[in-house]
């Protein structure tokens, strides 16, 4: 029998907010540990959120370029001591609408509205990734992040996070079985196809990694990580003290490995409603329309790409 993970809290882009808010405040104060309280005082959001609402929004008003520039500059000027990287910020308040070559995390944060754009019925249907919300991501990096390695870490947390979707979600069937109650399975695909698309080595466990490990914003340092902190974990909660625990750039870091986390486990109800205190009435609103629209939006249409899902 097929089994649909529950979606709770919501928003299918939520956990990227989760994520951000329970890491803002060990982003300074790095932690080796799993064992710390998930919200206390010193938690707060960050342009993590403010921009992963801004890529939802730009989605909303037609998913071009210059709405995906427009929303950013909207929501980044409405809340400019956020915490973006000084390159960013400098692009946020200028006039130029051109990219700003860079190959941070910020790609990566904030590209999950993108990867729930992307429509699993076709991917179990042919067995190729559909192309409609792959486009929305792409564009959505590289009206900034143009650099090739900003593109591929963002890609690749887009991907993560759709394939979380279609193998936890049950759409990934083996001679008329689901998946999906196998998650060691699932994470293998996800592992699989990965490191085959995107040259990541997601192999090295946390234990491994976590010792040495340092802040590093970029997407090479850091993306590859985020994602083993989901492919190690337990359920949602895990893989954010994962993220966290890490020491690194720990609000995006879990951010990314909450996005990913979402897709294959849900929020539970209880964090959800934590997060949702943090956040200002602009952003709530972002996130209530982003709801209605989701619901109510058309089957992206049926493209595909070459490399197929399903081997």
């Amino acid at each position: 029998m097929w089994h649909i993970y529950p979606l709770a809290g919501g928003t299918r882009m939520f956990g990227a907010i989760v994520g951000d808010i329970v890491g803002s405040k060990y982003e300074q104060r790095p932690l080796k540990t799993k064992d710390f309280p998930l919200f206390s005082e010193g938690c707060r959001f960050t342009d993590d959120t403010v921009m992963t609402c801004a890529v939802a929004e730009g989605i909303m008003n037609g998913g071009g370029s210059d709405d995906f520039i427009d929303a950013m500059r909207k929501y980044g000027r409405m809340y400019p001591d956020a915490g973006y990287g000084p390159r960013f910020l400098r692009w946020l308040f200028s006039d130029t609408r051109e990219p700003i070559n860079s190959f941070g995390n910020g790609s990566a944060m904030r590209v999950s509205p993108c990867a729930w754009m992307m429509d699993c019925g076709f991917a179990a249907r042919v067995g190729f990734l559909p192309v409609a919300g792959r486009e929305l991501a792409e564009r959505s990096i590289t009206v900034t992040h143009n650099h090739p390695e900003g593109i591929r870490g963002g890609m690749a947390v887009c991907d993560a996070i759709f394939l979380a979707r279609f193998y936890f979600g049950g759409c990934a069937v083996d001679f008329e079985e689901s998946i999906a109650d196998d998650p060691d399975d699932c994470k293998q695909r996800i592992t699989d196809y990965i490191a085959r698309e995107y040259g990541y080595d997601l192999s090295v466990p946390l234990d491994r990694i976590r010792p040495s490990y340092q802040f590093d914003a970029t997407c090479q340092g850091s993306v590859p990580e985020a994602i083993r902190c989901f492919l190690e974990s337990t359920g949602f909660e895990d893989a954010i003290r994962n993220a966290v625990s890490l020491g690194g750039d720990s609000d995006t870091q879990a951010a990314i490995a909450a996005s990913i986390a979402q897709a294959a486990y849900g929020i539970p109800d209880d964090i959800a409603k934590q997060t949702l205190s943090y956040l200002p009435g602009p952003l709530r609103d972002v996130l209530d329309r982003w709801d209605d629209f989701y619901r109510e939006r058309d089957v992206p249409p049926l493209f595909f790409k070459h490399e197929p899902i399903i081997d």
